[in-house]
């Protein structure tokens, strides 16, 4: 398939630039792939949707400040990093901007000379490998002077960071390592997973560390060309024991998310079956994928020529998803992370 092919026209205005008031007013387009239709509802119905012995799957990682803003040494020239990965003790792999600045050797201080790094490498797309100089702890350091790492399509000018430091992180968050939000797990409230299990849903948690490549551009015309770069994942045996116990009594398995649905799908047997573990998700899942483990899946609305609208049109078939995609624009649902969500069932 050629990546023209999961293409969309999205006015900039439904590009939803902050949170709404409250995390779960969210409003939700329910897609049933069997009946091949869709119908609009509210992020509050969720609860609605499932029945008792279901499990909801939500990833609990924790987005660290991950973008530092500092200057070159002398010139005082201006640099954005964006940390993707750590390779070494104080050594990272990060997306510089703008990247034509930084030479091997340049040196960057950050917070007023707090912080000081060196170039070590120069690599493709604006990829640049990182040394730090502190003799502190390096991520102490980078959680008190960085910035939470929203997406280029939120607008930067005049935003109050405590506002995204706090929404720009789910209320399960508890395991630090992420570059991006799991943003389809933004709209849950404490009251709506209290609302769930009191209905008998499950709440399995596990962890994949969202990386660069979850957001990476596709760059080659033919879809079965790109690969999402490797992330970090972790599922612990209670997790793995509700997924399989609704498996085996026949109820759903709902991945709450894209990277929630790639770890599960990286994790699964030929069976289907998922076992406790640690590792890489490493799968690149575009249409003709066959699920073993995701029967249901919640997600935001996605990039046009992205790797993870690539991902909810092997869930449901192309057609039918840009056709639910062009009824969400019609209606102005809200778009991208802190916008509205999309339940696939």
């Amino acid at each position: 398939m050629d990546i023209s092919d999961f293409d969309y026209h999205l006015p900039d205005d439904l590009i939803a630039q902050h949170p709404l008031l409250q995390r779960d007013a969210s409003r939700m387009l329910i897609l049933d792939r069997a009946a091949q239709s869709w119908r609009d509802s509210h992020f509050k119905n969720l609860p609605s949707q499932l029945s008792a012995g279901d499990v909801l799957v939500v990833n609990n990682t924790r987005v660290f400040p991950a973008r530092l803003r500092g200057n070159r040494v002398p010139s005082g020239g201006s640099i954005e990093l964006l940390l993707i990965r750590e390779t070494a003790p104080k050594m990272w792999e990060a997306l510089a901007r703008p990247a034509r600045r930084l030479r091997i050797d340049d040196e960057i201080e950050f917070a007023g000379g707090r912080l000081r790094a060196r170039v070590t490498e120069s690599r493709d797309n604006g990829i640049r490998v990182i040394k730090f100089d502190t003799d502190e702890n390096l991520d102490d350091v980078i959680d008190r002077i960085g910035e939470p790492p929203l997406p280029p399509y939120i607008k930067s000018d005049g935003r109050q960071l405590s506002e995204d430091q706090s929404r720009y992180q789910t209320v399960y968050a508890a395991s630090r390592g992420a570059i991006a939000a799991p943003t389809a797990g933004l709209h849950f409230t404490p009251s709506i997973l209290e609302i769930l299990e009191s209905c008998g849903v499950r709440i399995a948690q596990i962890t994949l560390h969202v990386g660069y490549g979850t957001f990476e551009p596709v760059r080659v015309r033919d879809v079965s060309e790109h690969q999402v770069a490797p992330e970090r994942f972790s599922i612990t045996e209670t997790a793995a024991h509700f997924i399989n116990e609704a498996r085996l009594s026949g109820n759903k398995v709902v991945a709450v998310g894209t990277t929630t649905a790639r770890a599960l799908e990286s994790a699964a047997s030929p069976a289907g079956d998922v076992k406790a573990q640690s590792g890489q998700a490493s799968l690149t899942i575009v249409p003709g994928y066959q699920f073993r483990v995701v029967d249901g899946l919640l997600t935001n609305f996605h990039l046009p020529q992205s790797s993870l609208l690539m991902l909810v049109s092997a869930f449901a078939k192309r057609e039918l998803v840009l056709r639910a995609y062009e009824h969400a624009v019609k209606e102005r649902y809200r778009f991208y992370s802190y916008g509205d969500c999309m339940l696939l069932i």
